[in-house]
């Protein structure tokens, strides 16, 4: 099973440490070996938030998010994304950015940091924007009850997520903007800032939406599919069942590739303070992305999520928690290790804390399984 499901990553680990050596020598596999770590750290919430929408998905779209999702994830985020930040900041063409990658790598990083607050922004209201609707949404099984319980009806109030999410970025911008009246040459970084937090909200409502939406109708369908089952048949209206699936996997497929999108940006800005050579930049990250991709489908086939039921919570929270963080490194510089352990801590207690649930509703059934049997040993 292991095996199966990690197979892919186990290749890609070999062919990608076999090119650092060749590329830069044991220098560079190091380095790529470095990389590799930070990103599964990074993203390991990621993999958990990720198996929570896959599991509804089908075994064909669970292929899908593996091979397809892989194209994106890798060669996407990890190697196309950084370039064609360049690209527009610097305003340069794709081929040009390209070349500075490779060529001028020091002017190439200023510019990737340039671009951070725009990144960050972006997804920053997006993460954001998951973690308020989980926290807002009143659930039957809760984690931090003393706290979930008072959110759980404030969720009740209509599109208060979207209004939390509007205050802090607002708040957000305007703190740029006081501190670019303090330093000469960033009066238009505000104005970055709240047009690409603007955008992080709208992708997640976007996406999101269409996702649930037919997502819902899907649901609806199912409930109905017994009872209509021999009108469909005669009719021939029998594949539209099918379409409307195909439709909702679609959009879950979409909504899971921009959640990667915004899972990454830390990775491949934290990735910078390791080394600014695009390449092995991307051989490092995408080691990494197999691994989380792998995880993500383990996860969903063990059934780890319904053993163990606070896990959803903590990687929640420690979206919550990277939202924030992005959002402070506009201001101000975050070790990447502390990025790494609070999402890594945050889903260790969550890991924890399910396994002590599970330990006393396995006490308190094997205590009524002895009360039982006492009361028949006594009847007779």
């Amino acid at each position: 099973m292991v095996l199966k499901t990690f197979g892919w990553s186990f290749a890609v680990t070999a062919l990608g440490l076999v090119a650092a050596v060749l590329y830069g020598g044991w220098t560079a596999f190091g380095v790529v070996a470095i990389l590799s770590i930070l990103e599964i750290s990074l993203s390991f919430d990621n993999a958990v938030v990720n198996a929570g929408i896959l599991k509804k998905m089908s075994a064909f779209w669970q292929r899908i998010f593996l091979t397809v999702g892989v194209l994106i994830a890798v060669f996407g985020m990890r190697l196309v994304f950084p370039v064609v930040i360049v690209a527009i900041s610097a305003q340069l063409g794709p081929i040009e950015a390209v070349d500075l990658a490779l060529t001028d790598k020091d002017r190439y990083q200023q510019l990737v940091t340039d671009a951070h607050p725009a990144i960050a922004a972006f997804g920053g209201m997006f993460l954001l924007m998951i973690f308020l609707d989980f926290i807002f949404e009143d659930r039957d099984i809760k984690w931090l009850g003393w706290l979930e319980r008072p959110l759980a009806k404030l969720g009740k109030v209509d599109m208060l997520s979207v209004c939390i999410a509007l205050i802090v970025l607002l708040v957000t911008s305007m703190t740029v903007a006081t501190h670019a009246h303090l330093h000469a040459g960033h009066a238009d970084k505000a104005e970055t800032v709240l047009l690409s937090g603007i955008g992080g909200l709208i992708t997640y409502m976007v996406v999101g939406g269409l996702s649930g939406y037919f997502e819902d109708k899907l649901e609806e369908e199912e409930e109905r599919e017994h009872e209509e089952e021999e009108e469909a048949q005669r009719t021939g209206r029998q594949k539209s069942p099918v379409v409307l699936a195909g439709q909702a996997a679609f959009f879950m497929f979409l909504y899971l590739e921009v959640l990667d999108a915004s899972f990454s940006f830390d990775g491949v800005i934290g990735a910078f303070a390791i080394t600014n050579d695009i390449v092995l930049m991307a051989l490092g990250l995408g080691i990494g992305a197999m691994y989380v991709r792998s995880l993500t489908v383990y996860l969903v086939r063990q059934g780890t999520l319904d053993d163990y039921v606070y896990l959803e919570h903590g990687a929640h929270y420690a979206i919550g928690a990277l939202a924030v963080i992005l959002l402070v490194t506009i201001q101000y510089q975050i070790s990447e290790i502390i990025t790494g352990l609070v999402g890594v801590v945050l889903i260790a207690w969550s890991f924890w804390s399910s396994v002590r649930r599970n330990r006393a509703l396995a006490a308190a059934e094997g205590d009524a399984g002895s009360d039982e049997k006492t009361e028949v040993s006594s009847g007779v």
